[in-house]
């Protein structure tokens, strides 16, 4: 058999410049990094391994929170309708409020009684009946041919004793044995509080975030009438609790409106106020800001009282957006903001994957119409350095550095992701270079394997 033609590995790889291979590999590592390879000359490469960044620097879990009972954000129901200032009473003396020998009034369309406008408590009232008459803002209750009767504090039984005792024992106008008289509720006293929301009900695609620029700012004036005026009751009649695209906390702010005080004063206050200092507290308002987390960890304590939540005339109910619950991605990573979730944990391999980075199929793409496109050869080597730019609370920069591979086995490497943090792909220099030279060297190797006077047969194949 004649001495066989091919080009073999080593022709290949010394092309047609007899240089040794070691010189080659040395240009090929010159050529990328004076190429400005990304992956040799990364700025953010040298950052902290992930297990031995410091615990205040991680990110708090949020998969382990609850929605607290939802009980603890209303006030507890009263064994019995407690009188104050504001409630309208209905009261019926005969012979003073009314003619003898005849039917009290029944007073219709009004809160509390039938054929009223549905609205927070008023169901399961008795209609009611008699002449109605506010209780006084000192808890007096102004009748006829008496000194006003002190009703606050009082049932309606107590106050019905109160106003028979004042006719028919104080000034013996009627009869203790002949008096009618008949005290009801007509309208308990109302609560005006406002309600500021800047959620738009929590649309999102996928669970991942909000849709584009819903956002809409929302706001109501509204009435709770006396033993519903609490957080639950206020979120119910304007839309709930807060959706996915806002603050999952209720900030109750209390004491703002102060009647007797010049505006302009405290507008002067605003403007002149230091970084950090309380606008109200510097103009001498006595304002109070209360926080209501809607998840917390079962077994923390609340940490709000049960009367925070009751809600008096002039709160305001504010309910705010999560426009900075963001993060952001890079390097090999398509370059995209992405919304955080709001209740539940994301992890940096999860963040590669909703960043639109497919793991582990180095010989796959998806780059195509009809379908999954194989490419030839056997791939490319998948990047797996992560790095993550990270705020401290001391308004510093802190990197931290993640290896994809080593988190996909071990899930004590996935680092959780926070708001405002960079997460950038590249590859390793190991896997660059192999990438590098995949891309621009093959072998090719040719040889004969059948040689006769009649017959030839040659094969060829290409590597890698």
């Amino acid at each position: 058999m004649d001495k066989v033609a091919q080009t073999g590995t080593w022709n290949a790889i010394r092309l047609h410049s007899g240089l040794p291979v070691r010189w080659l590999v040395a240009l090929v590592l010159a050529n990328g990094l004076l190429s400005g390879c990304a992956s040799l000359s990364n700025p953010v490469a040298n950052g902290i391994p992930v297990r031995l960044v410091p615990p205040e620097l991680l990110a708090e879990p949020r998969e382990d929170k609850q929605t607290i009972p939802l009980t603890a954000l209303r006030q507890k129901p009263p064994d019995s309708y407690r009188l104050a200032a504001g409630d309208v009473l209905g009261v019926w003396v005969e012979g003073v409020l009314g003619q003898e020998d005849q039917a009290p009034p029944i007073l219709q369309g009004l809160a509390g009684t039938p054929g009223a406008s549905a609205s927070v408590g008023s169901g399961g009232r008795p209609p009611a009946i008699g002449v109605p008459i506010p209780v006084r803002p000192d808890g007096t209750l102004p009748l006829p041919l008496v000194d006003p009767v002190k009703v606050a504090g009082m049932t309606l039984e107590e106050a019905e004793q109160a106003v028979a005792k004042a006719y028919t024992v104080t000034i013996k106008v009627l009869k203790p044995n002949k008096a009618r008289i008949i005290v009801t509720l007509v309208r308990p006293r109302q609560y005006h509080v406002l309600v500021i929301r800047q959620d738009s009900g929590g649309l999102t695609i996928g669970g991942t975030g909000v849709i584009g620029n819903t956002k809409r700012g929302t706001g109501a004036a509204i009435d709770l009438p006396a033993y519903d005026n609490d957080v639950l009751n206020a979120l119910a009649v304007t839309g709930g609790l807060p959706g996915l695209d806002a603050v999952n906390e209720v900030v109750i702010e209390r004491g703002a409106f102060d009647p007797d005080r010049d505006p302009s004063a405290w507008l002067q206050a605003y403007s002149t106020g230091t970084s950090g200092c309380n606008p109200f507290a510097t103009a001498g308002r006595n304002t109070q800001f209360i926080r209501i987390p809607i998840r917390m960890r079962p077994g923390d304590p609340l940490p709000f009282r049960p009367d925070d939540v009751i809600l008096q005339t002039g709160d305001i109910v504010f309910i705010e957006e999560r426009t900075t619950e963001v993060w952001y991605t890079g390097g090999l990573l398509p370059p995209a903001e992405h919304v955080l979730p709001r209740d539940r944990d994301l992890d940096v391999i999860q963040a590669i994957v909703q960043g639109g980075f497919a793991l582990v199929s180095p010989g796959v793409g998806s780059g195509n119409l009809t379908g999954t496109l194989i490419a030839p050869g056997i791939g490319s080597p998948i990047p797996s350095l992560l790095s993550v730019t990270r705020r401290t609370p001391n308004g510093q920069q802190v990197t931290i550095r993640v290896d994809a591979n080593r988190a996909l086995r071990d899930p004590r490497e996935r680092l959780l992701i926070q708001a405002g943090d960079i997460v950038i792909l590249q590859q390793t220099p190991s896997e660059a270079i192999a990438n590098y030279i995949l891309q621009k060297f093959s072998v090719s190797v040719d040889w004969m394997f059948i040689h006769g006077p009649h017959e030839s047969g040659t094969a060829a194949t290409t590597l890698p």
